[in-house]
């Protein structure tokens, strides 16, 4: 008898299953439920449509050859029943049936199942604000969300924009108004940081800077207070430090799981409030599979859980779920939290833990931030990447790495390189020792995870001495310390003009024979363009006895990053 496979749920993973149940498994009644109309689309590509870079609606749930997932297409290619507009609204695990209702009609019927699949994905937070509710809010839930939000900037009804999150979401959309559309946007965000889960702070400062040059208003360490209409348009946004007038909010303020369905079965939630699955993907009820955005993983750096709402991992899931029902013995083992994502020019990414996340976590963190070239600094078009590199003190074991620059693919390579070890338990020696492809077009002879690895080596050993770029600009604000430039008189020179004796240079080659000119009772901030002249500066004033120096992790690079007026 053909085995009955109900899956609720049909935007990545459900999709993801049926198909390759139906192709390991011809016989199967394998039947799609889902609440709404749209099913198999690329919810991540919802800010790039709003945004323009994609243009028609379709093609974010059409295939690679332009043919549109929909009912009939799962129905006539796939051999697979898709039933839209219903809701599943109770799992009976003894007799194995899902109740389910039409939303157009409201009749109910019951479903029989061998094997259930929970593919209900998560659901978009509306934070306890008075106004959240008020018609000029909006949240990013699904293409028809996002299909009215493009209609009220094509009519040109939108002038003034207010998006409430500095998550990846929140970002993007940001990006998206401002863009194309040349909407006057702010973005809020409650953390001193934008993308407070995904970044450490050094990386997201730049990120920050980035948005603030291409017009983004960025307001951090503001809580929202109170959303309230104005006219017949428009409504006011009211922070602990700011009223923003807009036409428009966006609420992209997170996401939680749908597991109401599945608590109601008695299935195990788990500390997140995802739901509970074994590497098999199985919930606590061996019938029934569970996996996306609904779904507790482990943390495969830290060992605890996590939530992890990404398409990729979704997909990877569903191709788990659908060899298991048809009788195979795979694995997901959990997550190290890969992720990428383009803000204008910038491209960004991360796998592992941040400083905070590994703190918190219970390891001694500590990391390194560099600035090089990503192709050969002698190639044309080499532009600077930015590299966040993070340890644990006494292991010495790898806990994350964060890249940005404006070759998005440079950036991907590195950490995506990284994150396939991090599951591994790579230590900072092996990074050091990394071997990587080489060629001027692509890298350079030693390549940028190399030199992110011996910083961090160099600081473990205590030869590397060094402060971050914002810390440094802190102080330096407050008037009182020097700095001294390793770089040419040429570079040197404007800063000289501004900060007069404040700023000592002496480039590198005079230093062995200019040290008596080095202060001694007073702290040196150490700068070069990017970082490593200052670091042989400071290894050689230390070997002299001069250990009052700070070397500026990153160079003038990530000073100019950080706070692109500091001159």
């Amino acid at each position: 008898m053909a085995k009955k496979i109900l899956i609720i749920g049909a935007v990545a993973l459900g999709p993801k299953v049926a198909c390759r149940l139906r192709r390991l498994d011809p016989n199967a009644e394998i039947t799609l439920l889902d609440k709404d109309n749209i099913i198999s689309y690329g919810g991540c590509g919802i800010p790039y449509y709003v945004g323009g870079d994609i243009n028609d609606l379709e093609d974010l749930y059409s295939t690679s050859a332009h043919v549109l997932r929909d009912t009939d297409f799962f129905t006539h290619c796939k051999g697979i029943t898709v039933r839209t507009q219903v809701e599943a609204i109770a799992i009976d695990r003894t007799a194995q049936t899902v109740t389910i209702r039409d939303l157009t009609c409201g009749s109910e019927e019951v479903l029989p199942y061998d094997k259930l699949v929970l593919a209900t994905g998560a659901t978009p937070i509306r934070p306890p604000v008075p106004g959240c509710d008020l018609p000029q809010v909006f949240t990013l839930a699904n293409l028809h969300e996002a299909e009215k939000i493009k209609s009220l900037m094509t009519s040109g009804k939108i002038g003034r924009a207010a998006v409430i999150g500095g998550g990846a979401i929140g970002v993007e959309i940001s990006e998206a108004m401002t863009d194309l559309w040349g909407i006057e946007t702010s973005l809020i965000e409650m953390e001193d940081q934008i993308l407070p889960t995904l970044l450490g702070k050094c990386i997201a400062r730049i990120v920050k800077s980035h948005l603030e040059e291409k017009g983004v208003r960025v307001l951090i360490d503001e809580k929202v207070k109170e959303i309230t209409e104005t006219g017949t348009r428009g409504c006011r946004v009211e922070t602990s430090n700011n009223i923003i007038e807009a036409d428009i909010v966006i609420l992209a303020t997170g996401v939680r799981p749908s597991t109401g369905l599945a608590a109601e079965a008695g299935l195990a939630l788990g500390s997140t409030g995802g739901i509970l699955v074994d590497r098999r993907l199985r919930t606590s009820d061996k019938n029934i599979y569970a996996g996306g955005d609904c779904v507790e993983l482990r943390n495969l750096v830290s060992g605890e859980n996590m939530l992890m709402a990404l398409g990729s991992l979704a997909n990877r899931q569903g191709r788990i779920i659908a060899t298991n029902i048809h009788g195979g013995n795979s694995h997901f083992d959990g997550t190290v939290g890969t992720f990428c994502m383009k803000v204008f020019d910038l491209g960004l990414g991360k796998a592992g833990l941040t400083y905070r996340q590994a703190k918190e976590t219970g390891f001694d963190p500590v990391y390194a931030v560099i600035s090089q070239a990503d192709h050969a600094h002698f190639y044309p078009q080499s532009e600077l990447l930015y590299i966040s590199l993070i340890a644990d003190r006494r292991s010495r074991k790898i806990l994350g790495i964060e890249a940005a620059g404006k070759h998005g693919e440079a950036v991907k390579a590195r950490v995506d390189t990284v994150a396939v070890l991090l599951r591994h338990g790579v230590t900072v020696d092996e990074i050091c020792e990394m071997e990587a492809g080489y060629a001027p077009p692509f890298a350079s002879a030693m390549d940028a995870v190399n030199n992110a690895g011996n910083a961090l080596d160099n600081i473990l050993a205590g030869l590397n001495v060094p402060i971050d770029a914002h810390d440094f600009l802190n102080r330096f604000r407050l008037g009182t310390s020097k700095v001294l430039d390793t770089r040419g008189e040429k570079e040197a020179a404007p800063f000289i003009d501004k900060y007069g004796d404040r700023w000592l240079n002496i480039p590198q080659n005079e230093l062995r024979r200019r040290i008596e000119e080095i202060p001694r009772d007073e702290e040196l901030y150490l700068m070069c363009d990017t970082g490593p002249r200052s670091y042989e500066a400071q290894v050689v004033l230390t070997t002299k006895g001069i250990t009052n120096t700070l070397n500026i992790q990153g160079g003038f690079a990530m000073v100019r990053m950080t706070d692109p007026e500091f001159i």
